[in-house]
């Protein structure tokens, strides 16, 4: 028997603030995030100049030496936020988290790049030196998870998912999974990127940021015909996912229930979307969360402002739900935080379905006509009330999520 599984904390650091009431607060304003960054004028042939760093965020004065060791700015904001949801669902310092009853399913797209110069300069000087015991640790993918279920001393699942920009929401997927299956009985969840120079430039030689540097609140323009291209953001966002009676029996206030999950991969090519395995991703979570696509009233879309992500994921969506959805990208606010974003978007999703109130898409002046029909958000943003939302996300190499909540 599958167990019901909801989300008793939720917990974020991100381009629009860094607690959930500041982040609400921003989406209401209309208005992006993106910043003219001058430290990255140093680079040479680097076109874009614009990134959306998480605001305000800073680091917590108990964070002692001792635990700073082994985190870089990847980790620090995955366990601040991971602390703060803890405290959100009443579970900071319970017990539950030491007894092997909770996991820790988290991701990322990489670790803290400053780290790998360290060992960069040991190849290129061949002398070992700026390298010490925590060096690898920063910089490996599974630091963010690995430094939660260390500063919480969780012994139970640990589930890193390097999965690109799917990290966070194949982080909060297979946690999902781990109690439904009854494998936990909480799990902190999420997905977590920080900015970093080296990230920018990987999208930048794909010639797919923006080049909008004189007027950075006018980009990115997910779905707009006049697009030219992502911004690169950070930040982090963790939720707690517990199994429902055991929230019941000790009155946790529950946000919302995880009713479906989907996950496929395109087997196409590594970076160019495929809107039919994309739209399979949809169905499977559709289809474990046991309800009709009529039953979602708002999507929240990947939405990265590229032209093949927008066009692709557009059709996919369209071809699932035969209707004008509700649809927006809290993309056009952030930017792409990578391993950050399904998360974040996810708990904006739940706040915006509790608020009645879904935000509009930025800088969306004239809808693509190469964009399936959706009902893409403008202007004022939408009121609705609605029990079902599905936030999707897609990645390099092919990797689809779809996940659908019931609140």
């Amino acid at each position: 028997m599958t167990k019901r599984v909801v989300i008793t904390g939720m917990a974020l650091a991100s381009p629009l603030g860094c607690t959930r009431e500041t982040a609400f607060e921003k989406l209401l304003t209309k208005t992006n995030c993106v910043k003219y960054m001058p430290e990255l004028e140093k680079y040479e042939r680097l076109n874009t100049r614009l990134a959306a760093p998480a605001k305000d965020f800073i680091i917590p004065a108990h964070f002692n030496r001792k635990v700073l060791r082994t985190m870089g700015r990847i980790s620090i904001m995955s366990v601040a936020t991971a602390e703060e949801a803890l405290k959100d669902a009443g579970l900071l310092g319970n017990e539950i988290l030491t007894n092997g009853q909770t996991g820790v399913s988290y991701g990322s797209s990489t670790g803290a790049l400053e780290s790998v110069l360290e060992f960069y300069s040991m190849m290129r000087d061949f002398e070992v030196k700026g390298v010490n015991s925590g060096s690898y640790v920063k910089m490996m993918s599974q630091t963010a998870a690995v430094n939660i279920s260390l500063y919480f001393k969780t012994t139970g699942r640990l589930i890193p998912t390097s999965t690109a920009c799917t990290s966070g929401s194949m982080g909060i997927g297979y946690a999902y999974d781990a109690i439904k299956d009854g494998y936990q009985t909480v799990m902190i969840a999420g997905g977590a990127e920080e900015l970093h120079p080296t990230q920018i430039a990987v999208f930048d030689t794909l010639y797919a940021t923006s080049l909008k540097n004189d007027t950075p609140d006018l980009t990115p323009k997910p779905f707009d015909k006049n697009r030219d291209g992502l911004v690169i953001g950070e930040g982090a966002g963790t939720l707690i996912l517990e199994e429902y009676e055991h929230a019941k029996k000790r009155g946790a206030k529950i946000y919302a229930e995880i009713k479906g999950f989907g996950t496929s991969t395109d087997g196409t090519h590594i970076t160019n979307p495929n809107s039919e395995t994309m739209k399979n991703a949809l169905l499977l979570a559709l289809k474990d969360a046991k309800i009709s696509s009529d039953d979602i009233g708002y999507v929240n879309a990947h939405g990265t402002a590229t032209i093949q992500g927008d066009l692709a994921e557009s059709k996919a969506t369209y071809e699932v739900f035969k209707r004008e959805i509700p649809t927006s990208t809290i993309k056009s606010y952030t930017g792409h935080t990578l391993g950050a974003c399904g998360a974040i978007e996810a708990i904006l999703s739940i706040d915006m379905a509790h608020k009645k109130w879904f935000c509009p898409n930025v800088n969306l002046n004239e809808v693509d006509e190469n964009c399936a029909k959706l009902g893409y958000i403008r202007g004022d943003g939408l009121e609705l009330d609605t029990h079902y939302v599905m936030s999707n996300n897609f990645a390099f190499g092919g990797i689809n999520t779809s996940l659908i909540f019931k609140i």
